[in-house]
C-alpha cells in the first residue's frame, strides 16, 4: 500500500507525513517536486510543490509532474494537502489532480483541523471560533482572504462543479455520508466539501469514502482526513482479520463502554451466563460449548466479536450465596468465570477459519486467565493506548504474537474500549503494510 501526498508547502508536507507515520506508514517528505521519489522502504511520500504563492500555470505544472512520479512509483492513494486556512491555489491544484486522474476521480474537501482549532460548519471555516476572513490570515500580503465559505473559495478557482454536504448529514454517521456522497457524485459534482467539527466526524467521512469503490476518492485537507482515509483505505484493502473483545467486568462503566462500542461498530455481543460458569458442575463446559458455537457462527458476520458476561438482561451474581451453596470459596468461583471466558476466547481463535487481528480484554482476572488458558509465557509490551490501557503481544502458547490490549474494568471513559479496538485495527493495518509478524498456533 502506497500513499502519495501533494503538498503546497514544506511544513504542511511534514505535518501530514507525521500523521501518516502514526497510522503505521513509513513516511518521507521530498523537498524537490521534479525529482524521482525517494528510494528505500517508504510507503508514504509527501512532495512539496512549493506552489501556494506560485502563478496558476506554475502550480498546475508542478502538480502534474508530481502525479507522473506517483504513477511511476505505483501510488495506490493520491491525497492533496491544502493550507489549514485555505490559502493558495486550492481550486487550481484540485482541478489538475482531477483532470490528470480522469473522470472517475472525486475530490473530497474537509478543511477542518480540530486539533488546531480549525472547524467547518455550514461550509464556513472557523479558526478558534472566528471566520477565517476575520483573522490575521485575511491580511496575507500575497493572497489575502476576503471570504470564509470553503465551497465558494474553491468554486472561484475551479472549473468543476463544487457541492457542499453539511454538518447535519455528517453527524448522522457513515451510512448517511456514503449516501450523500453518492447522490452528489451522481449529479455530476467532482468536488465535494464536507463540514466537520471533531476528529470522529473526519474519521466517519474517511470510512465512508473507503466504502465507495466505483470512484477514486481524493482526500483534500490539511492532514487529518488524509491520515484517516489512508487508515480506512488500508483496512478495507487488507486481509479481513477479526478482533475479539472479551469483557468479564460487570461494572456500569464497562457496560457504557460496551454500549458505545456496539453503537460505533454495529456489533451484537454474545452474552455469557456467568452463573453457569460460576460452577464446578457440567454447566461450566455446557455454557462454554454453547457460547463457542454461537461465536463461531457470528464471527462470520462481524468484524468485532464481543464476548461478555456484562448483560443488561441477566441479574448480577451473588457470589457469596453461590459459594455457600457449593461449599467453595468466592475466589474459586470468580476464577471459574474468568477461566471460562479465557477458554471461550481460546477455542474461538483455534477453531475459527478467520485470521485474528487482535484481542481486547477488560479486567485483570480475565487477562490473567487468557494468558493461563492460552499457555502464554507473558505479554510483550509495546505501547500505551490510554492511561492504564496497554498494548502488546502474547508471548508463546496458543496466542503467540497476537496483538492484545488490556484495560481495568474501572478504567477510561465511555469511548475506552472503542478506542482500544481502533488501536488494534490501526496496528493490524500497519502489519499489513509491513507484513504480518505472527502466526496463531492451531490445534
Amino acid at each position: 500500500m502506497k500513499i502519495g501526498v501533494i503538498a503546497d508547502d514544506l511544513t504542511g508536507a511534514n505535518a501530514t507525513g507525521v500523521r501518516l507515520t502514526k497510522q503505521g506508514f513509513e513516511a518521507a517528505t521530498m523537498v524537490y517536486y521534479d525529482q524521482p521519489l525517494v528510494s528505500g522502504a517508504y510507503n508514504a511520500v509527501c512532495v512539496d510543490t512549493d506552489s501556494r504563492y506560485a502563478k496558476e500555470d506554475i502550480a498546475k505544472m508542478r502538480v502534474q509532474k508530481v502525479l507522473k512520479n506517483f504513477a511511476n512509483w505505483g501510488a495506490d492513494v493520491i491525497c492533496k494537502r491544502i493550507d489549514s486556512t485555505v490559502r493558495g491555489n486550492i481550486g487550481v491544484e484540485i482541478d489538475t489532480v482531477l483532470t490528470e486522474l480522469g473522470e472517475k476521480s472525486i475530490a473530497v474537501v474537509v478543511a477542518s483541523f480540530p486539533d488546531s482549532g480549525r472547524i467547518t460548519s455550514g461550509g464556513y471555516l472557523l479558526v478558534e471560533g472566528v471566520p477565517v476572513q476575520a483573522t490575521d490570515v485575511a491580511k496575507d500580503p500575497v493572497i489575502p482572504l476576503t471570504q470564509s465559505n470553503v465551497p465558494q473559495i474553491v468554486q472561484k478557482q475551479s472549473q468543476y462543479s463544487v457541492s457542499h454536504i453539511g454538518l447535519e448529514t455528517v453527524l448522522k454517521g457513515e451510512k448517511a455520508i456514503v449516501q450523500a456522497l453518492k447522490e452528489h457524485i451522481n449529479k455530476g459534482n467532482r468536488i465535494l466539501v464536507l463540514d466537520a467539527v471533531m476528529d470522529e466526524e473526519i474519521e466517519e467521512i474517511a470510512n465512508a469514502m473507503a466504502l465507495i469503490k466505483d470512484y477514486q476518492m481524493i482526500p483534500v485537507d490539511p492532514g487529518p482526513l488524509t491520515a484517516a482515509y489512508a487508515k480506512a483505505f488500508t483496512s478495507q484493502s487488507a486481509t479481513n482479520k477479526k478482533i475479539i473483545v472479551t469483557v468479564g467486568s460487570v461494572t456500569s462503566i464497562s457496560g457504557k463502554q460496551l454500549h458505545y462500542l456496539m453503537e460505533k461498530t454495529n456489533s451484537q455481543p454474545i452474552y455469557v451466563n456467568a452463573e453457569k460458569l460460576a460452577s464446578l458442575t457440567e454447566t461450566w463446559e455446557e455454557e462454554i460449548d454453547r457460547v463457542v458455537a454461537e461465536a463461531l457462527e457470528e464471527i462470520n458476520n462481524q468484524e468485532v466479536l464481543i464476548i461478555t458476561t456484562n448483560s443488561p438482561a441477566l441479574k448480577r451474581l451473588n457470589l457469596e450465596e453461590l459459594a455457600n451453596e457449593q461449599k467453595v470459596s468466592q475466589d474459586l468461583l470468580a476464577k471459574r468465570i474468568a477461566d471460562g471466558l479465557g477458554k471461550i476466547t481460546r477455542m474461538v481463535i483455534q477453531k475459527s477459519h478467520h485470521e485474528i487481528g487482535g484481542c481486547f480484554s477488560s479486567g485483570g482476572d480475565v487477562t490473567a486467565s487468557l494468558c493461563s488458558v492460552g499457555r502464554a509465557e507473558g505479554i510483550k509490551l509495546e505501547d500505551e493506548v490510554l492511561p492504564l490501557v496497554a498494548y502488546g503481544k502474547f508471548i508463546g502458547g496458543y496466542f503467540d504474537g497476537i496483538p492484545l490490549v488490556t484495560k481495568g474494568g474501572m478504567v477510561g471513559d465511555k469511548k475506552a474500549i472503542y478506542t482500544s479496538v481502533k488501536h488494534l485495527i490501526t496496528k493490524n493495518s500497519s502489519s499489513n503494510l509491513k507484513g504480518s509478524d505472527y502466526q496463531p498456533i492451531k490445534n
